[in-house]
């Protein structure tokens, strides 16, 4: 199998980045997206050439570090991680054009890879559950619904890796924000901080540069784990009353 690969390339976060051509062949469909780029590098590095740089660690679909957008899609055209894309998806022959995400609050900083800290800054912000309780309780003291289990499982599986952002227009983190605050909204022990974790968090997202969310629901059909953008309602809602109605003092 042989393709033609359309790489961007930027040196650094100033320089103004270009694309390159590179042509490969002994390409095994069963490979992954990653490993066929390590197969370029090796080959690059052979002839003494610099390497592409992108990030990557798990290649499970865990992390979500190996984030890049494919033919202008986000970790590719299955929807999963780009690890987790495979080369059979693609034609022998066919040119692929293969992008870092592109959003202002995710700065590039070398080829491929961008500077996702920003998620980690809204994280830090308020996406934990602070408050002193003791010892742990034995784990059925608490009665919590299948519902909100279920719902609080379901936001949990975020994995921060930024394809809602990449792929919003408005390169909007409102999912990924969503996620993180509903998970331990709907869970009793994440609740006395409820009203104050939200309004710090979409605080902290809106000073990291991120857009406004204009419902088209694109964050929704390329996040890997299928969070749904109801999150999004549910996060709106709890921003508003925790605005027009704050803890006492």
């Amino acid at each position: 199998m042989k393709l033609n690969l359309k790489i961007w390339r930027q040196k650094s976060s100033s320089d103004k980045g270009h694309f390159e051509l590179h042509t490969i062949g002994g390409i095994i469909p069963e490979m992954s997206f990653l490993e066929m780029l390590d197969v370029l590098n090796d080959t690059l590095s052979a002839a003494g050439k610099e390497t592409i740089a992108f990030d990557h660690d798990c290649r499970e679909g865990i992390c979500g570090s190996c984030s890049m957008v494919i033919n202008g899609v986000a970790h590719g055209p299955t929807r999963g991680t780009t690890c987790q894309t495979y080369m059979r998806n693609f034609k022998d022959g066919q040119t692929v054009v293969i992008e870092p995400f592109r959003a202002s609050a995710f700065p590039v900083l070398c080829d491929l890879m961008v500077d996702r800290s920003a998620f980690d800054r809204i994280q830090q912000a308020g996406g934990f559950v602070s408050v002193n309780v003791g010892g742990a309780p034995e784990g059925n003291s608490i009665p919590v619904s299948k519902v909100n289990a279920d719902l609080a499982m379901d936001a949990a599986q975020c994995i921060g890796c930024g394809a809602c952002v990449a792929a919003c227009k408005n390169a909007s983190a409102m999912l990924f924000v969503a996620a993180k605050v509903g998970h331990l909204r709907l869970l009793p022990q994440g609740e006395p901080e409820a009203k104050d974790r939200v309004k710090k968090m979409v605080t902290q997202m809106d000073l990291e540069g991120f857009g406004n969310c204009t419902n088209q629901y694109e964050c929704e059909a390329i996040c890997p784990k299928e969070i749904s953008a109801d999150f999004i309602s549910l996060l709106n809602r709890d921003f508003l009353g925790a605005t027009v109605f704050p803890n006492p003092m």
